[in-house]
């Protein structure tokens, strides 16, 4: 089969023919439909200092935000068939780890990472475990049907426990509009939040989040120092009830503190390329703030959550407004030049070699 390959500890990759993978016992063959860049695929690509500290092993198949149909099943598979439309859950956990048996397999002390640590999605067959091989509606478009991965990044940061409180009526604000920051946005806004503020500097991204559903767009390198109080004066003196930071950068860390509301809540899922500092006094202890540490998807509460909102017709509508474009796999550098320039949103790359 024809694959985009990680062949160094380099920047790029290539298409090469590699064997076709043969499913375990527990495993599902796909052939690839549809498949989309994620900013760890970025990474990767870059060959940059996370990739070079992360990334084991060379070559490998990247790629991991996928959806596919099944062709072949391994013999001790019972929830799967031949013919099935699938997505996947990229985190692979072990299921015998002490988090894995007391229901927190999203963060499993040995958890393997689809296209990180072992081969990915970026070819025309890939294999998936049984359990994170996730069953889709089967009009469900294939390019939205590999979006849900990320999209459960969104739900997650907002939903993050079974008893936190409803969304309806809540002030939410974004820090970062990627991808995941703008499905945040409009899972917020469908959950019933009142207004929603998010902060972006890209022009191609603040558009985006207008569609999105976003009340307010607020761009940091203008708002200046005063942004807390411009946040505050929108959500009638009182600050928000929620925020969730997607950006990974030290002053939006710090914005979320100062804009939240005494006794709010704060989701963080941006990564920091290195330690952030914040006045913990200020921003934690003394205003009662509650943090939730997002990583992956609540496996798989969050996945139902997300199904739960694909059945809406006027959220797959906007949902499919971030993919600003479609392209196919072999032009994957294109791909990656179009992210990086600024000029797209989320990439959906089309299995046509």
């Amino acid at each position: 089969m024809q694959a985009y390959v990680k062949p160094a500890r380099a920047p790029g990759g290539e298409i090469r023919t590699v064997p076709n993978p043969v499913p375990s016992d527990d495993e599902v063959l796909i052939a690839v439909r549809a498949s989309s860049v994620c900013g760890t695929d970025v990474h990767i690509w870059k060959w940059n200092e996370w990739a070079q500290a992360r990334v084991k092993r060379v070559p490998f198949i990247f790629g991991h935000e996928v959806s596919g149909e099944v062709v072949a099943i391994g013999r001790a598979v019972r929830s799967l068939q031949v013919g099935d439309h699938v997505s996947a859950e990229t985190h692979i956990a072990d299921g015998t780890c002490f988090q894995c048996r007391t229901g927190k397999m999203h963060i499993c002390e040995h958890v393997e990472v689809l296209g990180v640590d072992r081969n990915g999605v970026y070819a025309e067959y890939a294999v998936l475990p049984e359990q994170n091989a996730w069953k889709n509606d089967p009009e469900l478009d294939p390019a939205l049907a590999s979006v849900q991965e990320p999209l459960g990044n969104a739900v997650h940061a907002l939903l993050p426990e079974d008893n936190i409180e409803d969304l309806a009526g809540s002030n939410l604000l974004v820090t970062g509009c990627g991808p995941i920051g703008l499905l945040a946005i409009a899972v917020g806004k469908h959950l019933g939040a009142e207004t929603v503020i998010a902060t972006e500097v890209n022009p191609v991204r603040k558009a985006l989040a207008v569609k999105m559903g976003a009340d307010r767009v607020l761009d940091p390198t203008q708002e200046g120092e005063s942004i807390a109080d411009t946040i505050r004066s929108l959500t009638g003196g009182h600050g928000v009830d929620v925020a969730v930071e997607m950006s990974g950068h030290p002053a939006s860390l710090q914005l979320v503190f100062d804009a939240l509301t005494p006794g709010g809540r704060v989701s963080l899922l941006g990564l920091f390329d290195k330690p952030a500092p914040l006045n913990f006094d200020d921003a934690v202890i003394f205003r009662a703030a509650r943090i939730h540490g997002i990583f992956g998807r609540r496996m798989f509460a969050t996945w139902y959550q997300v199904k739960g909102l694909l059945a809406k017709p006027e959220f797959r509508g906007k949902m499919s407004q971030i993919i600003t474009h479609r392209i196919p796999i072999r032009d994957l550098p294109r791909a990656m030049d179009l992210i990086e320039s600024g000029q797209a949103a989320k990439v959906s790359l089309e299995a046509r070699w």
